[in-house]
């Protein structure tokens, strides 16, 4: 679910999670801890780009944008933001998380209930899959490709057969985390954007436990926020140098942090 408005007020007064969330991060004693973030660098984005997914790999971004009719993965330029190189996804497709794996960039879709894999050195077509219900964020530990739906249980696919080997269901001590939406695997840990906040849940992929929040209000200016679907989705993570980058849906730049005590 991606396209409809909500606001933070709204999670907090419909959602438990959003509740949680917002206690983390302001220092509730109950639930994990909360960090905040300092910004190392910031550049263009697309304020066009319904930003997905997003992947950084020896020193090219790819990301992956969404909207009936706008879909597309892209290779993105880190310095100026400029599309390199594009592949559109037919208009009946809206396209969602992104992940690259073996030398594949493997593309989630909201509810057509199918992926698409293309090469990542020539942006060809290398195959498709299936899979039930819908598809939110995508990432991978090395092994396995680690979906999310939009609720509060990660999906751990094999990403030859892309069977469902396990589950685990995201808690913050005893309350479930929904809304997962981008994922990123980070130093062992899963990073997941949740949706609708400006809030991203550090989790065990072993258990699903919560390990952190990393809150990120106000790290785009309000007079670069148009709307209620700009909000923040899309984490890159560099394991060659640590670098860890940010973005939102329709906003005008991509952001370096390095995450910091609040």
């Amino acid at each position: 679910m991606q396209i409809r408005p909500v606001t933070l007020a709204r999670l907090l007064c419909l959602f438990p999670l959003a509740m949680l969330a917002a206690c983390s991060a302001h220092g509730a004693s109950q639930g994990a801890p909360t960090s905040g973030f300092e910004i190392i660098q910031s550049w263009p984005h697309d304020p066009k780009a319904f930003t997905q997914g997003l992947v950084y790999r020896d020193g090219r971004l790819y990301e992956g944008t969404g909207l009936n009719g706008r879909s597309e993965l892209r290779e993105v330029n880190l310095e100026t933001g400029e599309v390199l190189r594009r592949v559109a996804l037919e208009d009946r497709h809206f396209g969602e998380g992104l992940t690259l794996l073996g030398g594949k960039l493997y593309q989630l879709t909201w509810r057509s209930q199918v992926g698409f894999i293309h090469d990542a050195a020539t942006f060809q077509p290398a195959g498709q899959f299936r899979y039930t219900g819908e598809g939110w964020g995508l990432t991978n530990d090395g092994t396995s490709l680690i979906m999310s739906d939009g609720s509060s249980v990660l999906r751990f696919l094999d990403p030859a057969t892309f069977t469902v080997q396990r589950t685990v269901k995201v808690k913050d001590g005893g309350r479930e985390v929904s809304r997962l939406n981008e994922l990123e695997f980070v130093d062992g840990e899963v990073y997941a954007n949740v949706w609708g906040t400006d809030l991203i849940v550090r989790i065990d992929p072993a258990t699903g436990r919560v390990t952190g929040w990393i809150d990120l209000t106000g790290l785009l200016a309000p007079s670069e926020q148009h709307g209620d679907e700009d909000v923040l989705n899309g984490i890159a993570y560099d394991p060659a140098t640590g670098r860890l980058w940010v973005t939102g849906k329709l906003w005008p730049r991509l952001f370096q942090i390095r995450v910091a005590p609040r």
